[in-house]
């Protein structure tokens, strides 16, 4: 079968590779749809990380996929069930896999699988957003509005929180961002996101920070803008050391931190089965994260533009189909206002004044 591999930094290769059988208990599921994860992107695809540890297994770096049950060897499971696999062994940009029930995540009939991969992902966030409990009336703020902080923040409106607030560099996610629940928003490039806040939350603060920015100075930064004596819920993984972290500030300002990390958990797909089932009553719908299909065959191409941030890029799902060829295309038209503190986009807003 073929699989795409990643061979040197941001270099994929087409391999031919064995095509698996399953065992008793396993199925063999032909991959359908993959996505690209930010951590494929800064964690694996984009670093060197050295000549040792190329090639990377064959459809690495890749774990978000979806497909169809070619064979089944797994009670309750059936040949043309469609499902969310969780990779094991090998990654995603494969042709097909063999995975056990407790990797395999059944999706409803209806919807594309391009969308319904996008489950996947906001599972992995549902755990992390069960560390802030109850949000009724409490103020939740997100540093990074990728699909990673786009779906905290849908879970924070959903949940009812009092006020939900997004930060990020780019103003075409901060519209999105608004578009999917946030009640304001924050660029910290044009803006002092400290004065921006206190505005907002009429000097109240935050009571819960995510960092969902996967960048080494998020972490510190949350930290510094968090109210005293809130939480910082940590999401991102980095592959550096923080780059800078104000102990004093942490302990003075008595901060309480929730690192989360739902592969390492007890339950690993759990709350993607969950996310499932509250996108097939119509509770929330990760798909609209999607803004980009495409083909394998250009996977270069899609990687690229996911690290580069161009074309109003959010998630790009790629068709595991060589036939398929063409360059990533936009699944919807790019807004072009400017977004506001509040509500809805505009053309313009008035400005705070950035710290120099």
């Amino acid at each position: 079968m073929k699989a795409v591999q990643l061979v040197a930094p941001k270099t994929f290769e087409w391999v031919e590779t064995e095509q698996p059988s399953p065992a008793q208990g396993e199925c063999l599921i032909k991959i359908e749809q993959v996505s690209i994860c930010g951590s494929d992107i800064y964690l694996e695809w984009g670093p060197d990380l050295g000549e040792e540890h190329y090639p990377l297994p064959p459809g690495a770096p890749n774990h978000e996929c979806a497909g169809v049950i070619a064979e089944s060897r797994a009670p309750g499971l059936k040949a043309g069930q469609r499902v969310i696999v969780i990779p094991r062994k090998t990654a995603g940009m494969v042709e097909y896999t063999v995975q056990s029930p407790d990797r395999i995540i059944p999706v409803p009939d209806w919807g594309g699988l391009d969308e319904w991969v996008m489950c996947q992902h906001s599972g992995t966030v549902l755990y992390s957003a069960k560390a802030w409990g109850n949000p009724i009336g409490k103020r939740i703020a997100v540093l990074g509005q990728g699909g990673i902080g786009l779906t905290f923040t849908m879970i924070a409106e959903k949940q009812g929180a009092l006020q939900v607030i997004g930060l990020d560099l780019e103003d075409y996610r901060l519209r999105k961002s608004l578009e999917l629940g946030a009640t304001h928003t924050i660029n910290p490039g044009r803006e002092n996101a400290a004065e921006a806040l206190a505005e907002i939350t009429g000097g109240e603060g935050v009571d819960f920070f995510v960092d969902a920015s996967g960048n080494p100075d998020g972490f510190d930064t949350c930290v510094q803008l968090v109210k005293k004596m809130g939480t910082v819920i940590s999401f991102s993984l980095i592959t550096a050391d923080l780059a800078k972290f104000n102990h004093r500030t942490w302990m003075s300002k008595q901060v309480r931190v929730i690192p989360t990390v739902v592969a390492a958990g007890p339950t690993p797909v759990q709350e993607i089965r969950e996310i499932v089932a509250l996108r097939d009553r119509g509770w929330i719908d990760p798909g609209k994260l999607k803004t980009h299909n495409s083909s394998w065959s250009n996977v270069s191409e899609a990687y690229q533009m996911y690290a580069d941030r161009t074309d109003g890029v959010i998630k790009v799902v790629m068709a595991v189909d060589a036939s398929t060829a063409g360059k990533p295309r936009r699944a919807g038209a790019p807004a072009t206002a400017t977004p506001s503190r509040k509500g809805k986009a505009t053309a313009a807003r008035r400005p705070i004044a950035a710290r120099r």
